[in-house]
C-alpha cells in the first residue's frame, strides 16, 4: 500500500514538472492569452453575479446584498404579461428570418469567390463586400430611410416614375422583418465569407486534380469536394447562430421600429432597454435577460448534441 501512494505520488510529480515545462516551452503564447483571459473575466463572468437581482426587488439604495428575497415574482410577472407572447413571437419569428435567408448567403458568397482566378477582381470584390461591416447600425438605419421614405425616397421615387403608388416600408407592420433580415444580409454576409474562405484554402488541391480526372466540372468539384470539406465549418458556425437565437441585436430593431411597425418589430432587447433603462425595473429586466440567456444555453446544447450524434465535431 505504501509503495502504492509513494507511486501515485511520484506520477503526480512527474505530471507537474511536465505541466510547468510545456507552459515555460510555450509562455508566449500563454502571455498573448492573459489579457483576453482578463477581458472575459472583468467583462463576462463578474457581471453575472448581478443575476442575482433577477430574484430580488433590487433598489439602488440598498444594493444587491440588502434588497429582499422576491424567488419567481419577476418571472411569473414575464409569463403573465399581456405583451409575452408578442415579444416571443417576434423574437422567434426573426431570428428564424434570420436563420433561414442570412446564413446561406456567406456559404454561398464564398462559393463563388473561391471560383474566381482574377486575383485583382476578387480582392476588389472582397473589399467591396466586407466594408459594410464597419457601419455602424446607425448609418445603416440612415441609409435605409434615404432609400425608403415616402418623402423622396429612391424607392418610392421609382415606383412612383414607374405608374405606382408610394408604399410606406417604414411605417407598416408587413415590412419591419424584411427590412431587419436584408439589413443583415447587406451588412453582414460580406463579413462572414471570411472564415468559409479560410476553410476552403485548406482544402488539399488533390481533391481537385482527382475530380478533374473523373471529369468533374466547375459545379461538381464544388458540390461533392469543397462544400463536404467545409463542412465542419458550416456546422460550428450554425451552432454559434443557432446559440444567439433569442439575442438579435439592441442597436439595429431600436433604430428601426416606430409606432406604425413595433406590433411585429418590439423584440425583448428593446423592451428589456425600455423597462430596465427608461423606467428603472432593474430586477424585472434582468429576470428577461436571464430567461433569454437560458433559452440559448439550451438551443446551443441540443444543436451540438445533435451535431455529434451526426458525426461532426460540434463546439465541445
Amino acid at each position: 500500500m505504501t509503495n502504492f501512494f509513494s507511486n501515485r505520488q511520484r506520477v503526480k510529480g512527474a505530471a507537474a514538472q511536465n505541466l510547468l515545462k510545456d507552459i515555460w516551452r510555450n509562455r508566449w503564447l500563454y502571455i498573448f492569452v492573459i489579457p483576453g483571459v482578463f477581458y472575459f473575466l472583468i467583462f463576462k463572468y463578474i457581471p453575472m453575479g448581478g443575476v442575482v437581482i433577477a430574484f430580488k426587488d433590487y433598489t439602488p439604495f440598498l444594493g444587491i446584498v440588502e434588497s429582499q428575497w422576491v424567488g419567481w415574482k419577476h418571472f411569473e410577472r414575464l409569463f403573465q404579461n399581456n405583451d409575452f407572447v408578442m415579444l416571443f413571437r417576434n423574437t422567434i419569428l426573426i431570428s428564424l428570418y434570420k436563420l433561414l435567408f442570412y446564413f446561406p448567403v456567406p456559404i454561398i458568397l464564398a462559393l463563388m469567390l473561391n471560383e474566381v482566378r482574377l486575383k485583382v477582381f476578387k480582392r476588389f470584390v472582397q473589399t467591396v463586400i466586407y466594408i459594410p461591416h464597419f457601419f455602424s447600425w446607425v448609418v445603416v438605419a440612415g441609409i435605409t430611410y434615404v432609400l425608403l421614405t415616402t418623402e423622396g425616397g429612391i424607392v418610392n421615387e421609382f415606383i412612383m416614375w414607374a405608374g405606382g403608388e408610394k408604399i410606406n416600408f417604414l411605417g407598416q407592420n408587413a415590412w419591419i422583418r424584411t427590412l431587419l433580415t436584408s439589413q443583415t444580409i447587406w451588412r453582414e454576409a460580406g463579413w462572414g465569407t471570411i472564415l468559409y474562405l479560410a476553410a476552403m484554402s485548406a482544402v488539399d488541391p488533390q481533391l481537385y486534380e482527382a475530380a478533374k480526372i473523373d471529369g468533374a466540372g466547375r459545379f461538381r468539384q464544388m458540390w461533392n469536394v469543397t462544400l463536404p470539406c467545409i463542412r465542419s465549418t458550416i456546422v460550428i458556425l450554425l451552432i454559434l447562430q443557432i446559440g444567439n437565437f433569442m439575442d438579435l441585436g439592441f442597436e439595429q430593431i431600436y433604430n428601426m421600429i416606430n409606432a406604425g411597425n413595433k406590433d411585429y418589430g418590439n423584440v425583448f432587447d428593446t423592451y428589456v432597454y425600455t423597462i430596465g433603462i427608461k423606467e428603472g425595473q432593474f430586477s424585472y429586466s434582468t429576470a428577461i435577460g436571464l430567461f433569454k440567456s437560458v433559452i440559448g444555453l439550451i438551443l446551443v446544447l441540443g444543436s451540438n448534441y445533435l451535431a455529434r450524434r451526426s458525426g461532426e465535431e460540434g463546439i465541445f
